[in-house]
C-alpha cells in the first residue's frame, strides 16, 4: 500500500502546478459527486418517498371518511326500512295489490308469484303484475299507491308497451311489473 502511495506522490510531484491544481479540482469534484450519490441522494429519495406515502395515506383517510359518512347514511336508511318492515301491517301481497288496483280503477290482467332467493332475516314475496289496456294516468296512480302503501312494497322491474299499431287504442298501455314485499322470518 505504501508503495502505491509513494508512486502517486512521485507522479504528483512531477506534475506542473497547473496540472496539480486541475487534478485537485477533479478530485474535489469526484469527492463531491461521491458524497452526493452516497449521502445526499438517498436521503432526498427517502424524503420524497415519505412525502408520497403521506399524500397517499391522506387521500386514503379522506376516502375512508367519505365512505364512513356514506355507510352511516346507508345504515340509517336501512334502519328506517327495517323498522317499517317490522312495524308495518302484515298481509297477503295478492290481496293488497287487488285492493290497491280497485282503488286506482285498474283491472289487473294477471298476478303470478315469482321465486325469490332465501334470506336470513327476511322473507321476500314477489308477484308479477300484468295490466292490459290502461291509461298512463291509471298506471301511474296504481304504481304510486303501491310505493306509498303502509305495507313496505317495492316495484322491482317495470315494462311498458304502447298500442301504436292500433289507432283507436294508441293512448292505452300494457304494463308489466314485479312487486316485492318483505316480512321478518
Amino acid at each position: 500500500m505504501s508503495d502505491l502511495r509513494d508512486r502517486l506522490a512521485v507522479f504528483i510531484a512531477g506534475l506542473a502546478p497547473r496540472e496539480r491544481l486541475l487534478l485537485g479540482g477533479a478530485g474535489a469534484m469526484l469527492a463531491l459527486a461521491a458524497a452526493w450519490l452516497l449521502l445526499v441522494a438517498p436521503v432526498l429519495g427517502s424524503i420524497q418517498r415519505a412525502r408520497l406515502r403521506v399524500d397517499t395515506a391522506e387521500r386514503q383517510l379522506e376516502v375512508a371518511g367519505r365512505l364512513r359518512g356514506e355507510l352511516s347514511a346507508v345504515q340509517s336508511r336501512l334502519a328506517v326500512v327495517e323498522k317499517r318492515i317490522s312495524a308495518g301491517p302484515k298481509g297477503n301481497l295478492f290481496t293488497t295489490l287487488e285492493e290497491l288496483a280497485r282503488q286506482s280503477a285498474v283491472k289487473v290482467e294477471s298476478m303470478e308469484p315469482q321465486s325469490s332467493p332465501a334470506q336470513d332475516r327476511y322473507r321476500e314475496t314477489k308477484v308479477q303484475v300484468v295490466l292490459k289496456q290502461v291509461t298512463l294516468a291509471q298506471a301511474v296512480n296504481f304504481l304510486h299507491k303501491i310505493e306509498s302503501a303502509p305495507q313496505l312494497l317495492s316495484v322491482k322491474s317495470l315494462r311498458v308497451r304502447t298500442h301504436a299499431e292500433k289507432k283507436e287504442k294508441e293512448d292505452l298501455l300494457d304494463v308489466t311489473f314485479t312487486v316485492s314485499s318483505f316480512e321478518p322470518t
